[in-house]
């Protein structure tokens, strides 16, 4: 079964990319496949490569970037909502004339129709957070 993923939430401000991230190790441990996780609201947040949890803590972006490239899964990020809370990739940071862009490697900047795609293409669209 083709599965997509979407998440909502922070990887910090709720258990939503978590929850998510354990899913997807099931699913792929099922022999499944993961074609896409969309990142949307506050969800987008999972793409800065910025975060620097403590020692103790996981790094969640940083294992969705680990979980991508082992599977060749696509980690695409809303671009309207990442533009409005500050997360930009380099193209974006140079339109919007900001010194520097911070979208960690391994996460694209989309539109919305890559959400709706991932609906019709796949099995399952599997949502997590509000």
């Amino acid at each position: 079964m083709n599965y997509s993923i979407a998440i909502y939430g922070g990887p910090y401000s709720d258990q939503s990319a978590h929850s998510a991230l354990h899913f997807a190790r099931a699913v792929l441990k099922r022999e499944h496949s993961i074609q896409r996780v969309f990142f949307y609201h506050d969800g987008v947040y999972n793409s800065s490569a910025l975060v620097s949890p403590p020692q103790d803590e996981a790094n969640v972006p940083a294992q969705w970037q680990e979980l991508a490239k082992e599977h060749d899964i696509e980690l695409v990020v809303c671009i309207a909502a990442a533009v409005r809370r500050g997360l930009l990739d380099e193209k974006e940071a140079k339109r919007y004339s900001k010194a520097t862009h911070n979208l960690a490697d391994g996460f694209t900047l989309s539109g919305l129709g890559q959400l709706i795609d991932a609906g019709m293409t796949c099995d399952r669209l599997i949502t997590f957070g509000a």
